[in-house]
């Protein structure tokens, strides 16, 4: 089977494509490497997969290149493109989100249509939900997004169901919850507090550390996210993908204190904005239509974050 992963390169595209490739199909992969990190990251991200006969690697902008040409013959495609980062969304950076967050949708979709795919599979965010006031989310909870990066991962969820109900694209779109492990993006909290601990700096907190958040590990997303666009009997529609550990950042403080086995004690400064206070994920929709169960609990799976950024602290890369 021939498949496309957009965002091929970034934290969650490469743990995918190497799954899509393990079940023995073809993968297409696009990623236009923007600066948001360095490109070397994204590089070492695919060390695996660019040894692979299946997998080829376009290097292009989902905005401007003919997508036609890209899918003719492609079964299924994992959309996971995206300018990431909330923080990052506001004033004059919010271009990059409109463009590559809500056109670079349209046009995947749009092109998608034309030939005719069978399946696309979106990667939308818990960021649409906002502030809440009922827990555990569920996906028929009015979203309300508190943050510009928020607004375009939910005006691409509208464009995929604008697709299925007007050309009857199947599309599923999976909200992810705050996704750790390893690969995780520089600019994400785990690895930074995690890489200034072994650097011997003191990390910083956002906020009083009683926010809390539904935390889902790598290979708990992976395992979704292939399911969705594999399995013939998943519906089209949204989805919660939580991880089941939904934690305080003080707690989360304690936790990793005790696997690192070091004291650590953050400078603590004013809340951001755009974050939002909770997240919890109901997850029984992806539960009963795509067979959903994450596996991994928080303290393992962040064991593994840890050992792998020791592991790269060793190697030289993401500024060792």
């Amino acid at each position: 089977m021939k498949t496309a992963i957009t965002g091929t390169a970034g934290f969650i595209g490469s743990h995918l494509a190497e799954k899509v490739l393990s079940e023995g199909h073809e993968v297409i992969g696009i990623d236009c490497f923007t600066d948001y990190y360095p490109k070397d990251y994204k590089l070492n991200n695919l060390t695996n997969v660019l040894k692979n006969k299946n997998f080829s690697l376009l290097q292009t902008d989902i905005v401007n290149c003919d997508l036609t040409s890209v899918f003719k013959k492609v079964d299924i495609i994992w959309h996971l493109a995206a300018q990431a980062g909330v923080r990052a969304s506001w004033g004059d950076q919010f271009r990059l989100y409109s463009d590559y967050n809500i056109l670079g949708t349209q046009r995947v979709l749009e092109a998608a249509r034309v030939c005719g795919v069978s399946r696309l599979v979106y990667a939308s965010s818990s960021s649409v939900y906002g502030d809440v006031n009922e827990f555990p989310m569920r996906e028929t909870t009015y979203p309300k997004p508190v943050s510009p990066y928020g607004v375009s991962k939910l005006a691409g969820e509208h464009l995929c169901m604008l697709y299925a109900t007007n050309y009857n694209l199947p599309t599923i779109s999976l909200r992810y919850f705050t996704v750790y492990g390893p690969r995780q993006r520089p600019d994400m909290a785990f690895h930074k507090f995690i890489r200034a601990v072994l650097r011997s700096e003191t990390p910083v907190l956002f906020g009083n550390g009683d926010q809390t958040r539904d935390f889902t590990y790598i290979d708990d997303i992976v395992d979704a996210t292939w399911k969705a666009g594999i399995l013939a009997d998943a519906v089209p529609g949204i989805y919660n993908i939580g991880g089941g550990s939904r934690i305080s950042m003080n707690d989360v403080i304690d936790l990793m204190q005790d696997i690192m086995d070091q004291p650590i004690h953050p400078v603590r400064s004013d809340r951001q904005k755009g974050d939002v206070r909770h997240t919890a994920a109901d997850i029984s929709a992806a539960a009963a239509t795509l067979g959903y169960a994450p596996k991994t609990v928080l303290k393992d799976g962040l064991s593994q974050e840890v050992e792998w950024l020791k592991s790269i602290a060793n190697g030289g890369i993401y500024g060792y």
